[in-house]
């Protein structure tokens, strides 16, 4: 009742203008910060009026029939059948109408396809649940998880009150920087399962599919954060898979993107980037044990533990333990080749690309001496980056 009585406030003020619908985000389709977007809105809108005036005028000749013909006032069914004028015109109406709503839409959806000369290229891969972002032009890359915070507080028993979250499940830990102004072409793929890139603000939602690549832009107007999500029921922690778009001006982009190490990886708590000649990822030293344990916790939490649980526990039926896992407490190399090249038929992805060599023997050391395990041995980064 509370959502009819909205709408008919919504319609007498939209007598007005457009405007007021824009306004309700919540039930009408979002407007957007681009042209496309702008247009796709036009065209609900347009669709969106011309179902409301083909309703009216429907149900006012069927009333005015129901009422003027009723059988009270001695009215008799009409003994007729097959009228060539009324076949003709209720062929060309509808027909004239759908070429009146073709044109304007297959124009934008032509549009939709032009990702020819773009200022800034990005590739978009989905993971077990996680983005990875590759700016083509520069060389900049770095992978985009669920806030730590928020990763923490959704886990069963975590006591934490989420509702001092702003933006509870829709933060990450990097997000996507793009400048405003400047037209940008999205690369979408995949490294295990079906993903769907979703941002509404930009009116960009596209499928990211193992194999294939595919395809479309934006162009923003305006400085913000956008967020959305991955549309596609790709797995378990499908809804803890985030996007946030930092839209920021032409300067402020490229200073990000001249701060920005050409290799970047998952060290720190936020996996925040790194450069890989710096000492903090120097693989070529040697490790102590309580470097690669400080190290490997952070990077269980952001890689790990979405799957495995914060306490190692796992899913039973889903996803193993860590906690007294026989391939973590067994041979060195079969924990390694587990993480390094994944297994085969299960959500255990590779994470040879997902983690530099210094995070990934971190991990695998922390896993090792955590949650109960005492192995009590250490993984090098050196023999990591002899594999690759």
């Amino acid at each position: 009742m509370l959502f009819v009585l909205r709408w008919l406030g919504v319609v007498s003020a939209a007598l007005a203008g457009q405007n007021a619908f824009a306004a309700l985000g919540d039930v009408n389709m979002t407007v957007g910060v681009t042209p496309i977007s702008q247009e796709v809105y036009g065209l609900h809108m347009l669709i969106f009026w011309i179902c409301c005036v083909i309703g009216a005028l429907v149900f006012a000749v069927m009333f005015y029939s129901i009422f003027k013909h009723r059988k009270s006032k001695g009215a008799k069914a009409a003994d007729f059948h097959e009228s060539t004028m009324v076949e003709i015109v209720w062929t060309a109406v509808p027909l004239i109408i759908l070429v009146a709503m073709a044109i304007p839409a297959a124009r934008t959806l032509i549009a939709m396809e032009d990702t020819s000369n773009a200022d800034v290229t990005v590739k978009v891969t989905g993971y077990q649940w996680k983005w990875h972002y590759e700016y083509l032009d520069s060389g900049v890359s770095f992978f985009s998880s669920l806030d730590a915070e928020h990763a923490a507080a959704r886990q069963v028993g975590s006591g934490v009150d989420v509702s001092q979250f702003e933006h509870y499940l829709k933060e990450v830990d990097n997000p996507l920087v793009l400048p405003v102004g400047k037209k940008v072409r999205f690369l979408h793929t995949a490294s295990d399962v079906i993903h769907s890139w979703w941002v509404p603000d930009l009116a960009v939602k596209k499928d990211a599919i193992p194999g294939f690549i595919n395809e479309n832009w934006a162009l923003i107007e305006q400085e913000g954060v956008y967020r959305g999500k991955c549309a596609e029921l790709c797995g378990r922690d499908h809804g803890f898979m985030p996007i946030v778009v930092n839209a920021v001006s032409e300067e402020e982009f490229d200073a990000w993107i001249a701060e920005r190490a050409p290799v970047e990886t998952m060290a720190d708590a936020g996996a925040q980037t790194v450069a890989a000649t710096t000492e903090d990822d120097d693989a070529d030293r040697e490790w102590a044990l309580e470097e690669l344990m400080a190290r490997g916790e952070p990077v269980y939490a952001a890689a790990c533990a979405a799957c495995h649980q914060a306490n190692g526990q796992g899913v039973p039926g889903a996803f193993p333990a860590i906690a007294g896992s026989a391939v973590v407490t067994g041979p060195v190399d079969a924990h390694i080749k587990t993480v390094y090249v994944g297994v085969a038929g299960s959500a255990m992805g590779s994470f040879a690309n997902q983690l530099n060599d210094v995070d990934m023997a971190a991990v695998l050391t922390y896993q090792r001496n955590a949650f109960g395990n005492t192995v009590g041995d250490t993984i090098q980064p050196a023999a990591i980056k002899a594999l690759r």
